[in-house]
């Protein structure tokens, strides 16, 4: 006969658990039923707040955002759970030292899957030059797919999405990470030199990076003249990978052609920025890839 086994503590609390839940009005009151909802499921009892006293919160949910500052003033907090995919700002922050999870789902990687795929299309075909002008008889054909080089920066999990999606459909598609990795249909390069053999010659670069001291402005006017003439810049990623004053540069000398910008340095985008009023910039506020 086995010996009796013993018990093992349960790490989460007996009593009620309180979780606080630190999000714009909006976002609080689509998500807030939800999470109790799904806590409740699991056979928890849950308080899900925006009020909750710190010293009795045990679970922090949160958007990236102004409202927590100083994560030291939650004693009791096991965990950190970002909704949103880029934690950048929040991994800099020196109170942080609690355990940090981020939100990927399904839905948040299908959308953006769904953006960057549109948008390349979009511009591969030439879908503008028939949209913006019915006069004319313009009959060229646009290069298949596979003729088409397109490069994906940064293969994690939406990047690696978004480039098997493009293999996909045949394109030529390259991707670079820091780190090398590898990926079916897919040509990866990675570190320093990797990036210029990824941008060298690409005609439409999807920029899916995280912001980081060395992500920082990687799209500049030196990067912006790796790629082809005339080629197209798809920023669904941080605003802070390009810098402003080349971008244009690039736009009204040539070098570029467009770029559909979704992310932005400051956020909204402001009325008067030079982004809005640009013929070869499409602005989007932020709606590439939402946790649904």
């Amino acid at each position: 006969m086995s010996a009796p086994r013993k018990s093992v503590p349960s790490k989460i609390p007996s009593r009620k658990i309180n979780v606080l839940f630190s999000a714009p009005g909006p976002v609080y009151d689509e998500f807030q039923p939800a999470i109790s909802a799904a806590l409740s499921a699991e056979g928890l009892d849950a308080q899900v707040a925006a009020d909750l006293p710190p010293a009795e919160v045990d679970y922090l949910v949160f958007t990236p955002n102004e409202l927590i500052t100083d994560f030291s003033v939650f004693p009791r907090a096991r965990l950190a759970l970002s909704l949103w995919a880029g934690v950048e700002r929040v991994l800099h922050n020196p109170t942080l030292t609690l355990p940090l999870a981020r939100m990927v789902d399904p839905g948040q990687r299908e959308g953006m899957v769904e953006f960057v795929t549109a948008h390349v299309l979009r511009h591969h075909i030439g879908m503008d030059r028939h949209i913006l002008s019915s006069s004319g008889w313009d009959q060229v054909a646009p290069k298949l797919a596979r003729h088409r080089r397109v490069t994906v920066l940064g293969l994690g999990e939406l990047g690696g999405a978004c480039a098997a999606a493009l293999a996909a459909l045949n394109f030529d598609v390259h991707g670079w990470s820091r780190r090398p990795r590898t990926q079916a249909g897919v040509t990866c390069h990675a570190g320093p030199e990797g990036l210029e053999q990824a941008l060298s010659g690409a005609e439409i670069v999807v920029s899916l990076l995280p912001n980081t001291p060395e992500t920082e402005a990687v799209l500049n006017a030196r990067t912006f003249a790796l790629m082809a003439p005339g080629a197209v810049v798809i920023n669904p990623g941080r605003g802070a990978l390009i810098e402003d004053a080349a971008l244009i540069a690039a736009l009204d000398g040539g070098q570029l052609s467009h770029a559909t910008l979704d992310t932005f340095r400051i956020e909204p985008l402001p009325e008067d920025h030079p982004f809005r009023a640009h013929p070869k910039i499409t602005v989007s506020p932020h709606v590439a890839s939402l946790v649904r």
